[in-house]
């Protein structure tokens, strides 16, 4: 197998399974969500423009943010580079062999090239064996036509959250990222993103006292029906002010 050492390394190795794409929104909705509140367009106007990559690929998202969780943004992309090097060396010598139906989706060949991949070498990426057990069922089922990935995709957010999370292995937290990197939805605002937390806590001084020392969702929710529905974009800005680059 090639040595892929990085994700930026894999995007120009494969573009077949991992096409990597931007979050975008337009100055008109930054202006918009500016207009909605005088501390966050003081800090948008510090930070600049933000640039954040996401997948294309639904059925790829799944899978990224599966092995993402829980773990250091430098150990994911290492993993995941290495991960999708194994799908490509297999996807290839499925080629070789077999070509795919025509009839199938995208989504339920590539699920077919990754139940042909023995679980141990799943693992040998550096996955742990629930997280490669998450994987291989959600291709199953995707295989199968149990679970519709690209129906996801035409849902509403609500519907489409309500649908990731009877995946195993996918929450909350999980699906709201699916919908804001991948099919690029507007107005996600996690309550459920410690850093997202961080970042309101640090811009407008909040206090909070509570179990784990979240916002009380009541609150969350004041901020969440003030940003719509730009929340996506507001939870760029509020990741960058949790880093800590920014004095604010």
């Amino acid at each position: 197998m090639q040595n892929i050492s990085t994700q930026r390394d894999f995007v120009a190795y494969n573009q077949s399974f991992f096409t990597p794409h931007i979050f975008t929104y337009t100055t008109k909705e930054l202006d918009c969500l500016k207009a909605k509140d005088k501390r966050l367009a003081k800090a948008i106007d510090k930070i600049g423009t933000i640039t954040r990559e996401g997948e294309r690929d639904i059925f790829a998202s799944v899978i990224h943010h599966i092995i993402a969780q829980q773990i250091s943004t430098k150990a994911q992309a290492s993993i995941w580079a290495r991960f999708c090097a194994l799908f490509s060396e297999v996807e290839s010598e499925k080629k070789n062999v077999k070509k795919a139906q025509s009839t199938d989706s995208q989504s339920k060949q590539k699920a077919q090239v990754l139940l042909a991949i023995d679980i141990d070498k799943i693992r040998s990426c550096g996955i742990s064996s629930r997280k490669a057990q998450y994987i291989l069922d959600f291709a199953h089922k995707v295989q199968s036509g149990e679970f519709d990935i690209e129906a996801v995709a035409k849902m509403s957010d609500e519907k489409a959250i309500e649908s990731l999370i009877k995946l195993r292995g996918i929450g909350v937290w999980t699906a709201e990222m699916i919908l804001l990197f991948c099919l690029q939805r507007k107005d996600i605002l996690s309550y459920d993103d410690l850093a997202l937390q961080r970042g309101l806590k640090m811009l407008y001084a909040l206090k909070c006292e509570g179990k784990n020392g979240k916002i009380p969702k009541e609150v969350f929710a004041t901020y969440r029906a003030k940003f719509s529905p730009y929340g996506s974009i507001a939870s760029l800005y509020l990741w960058e002010i949790a880093s800590g680059k920014f004095e604010i």
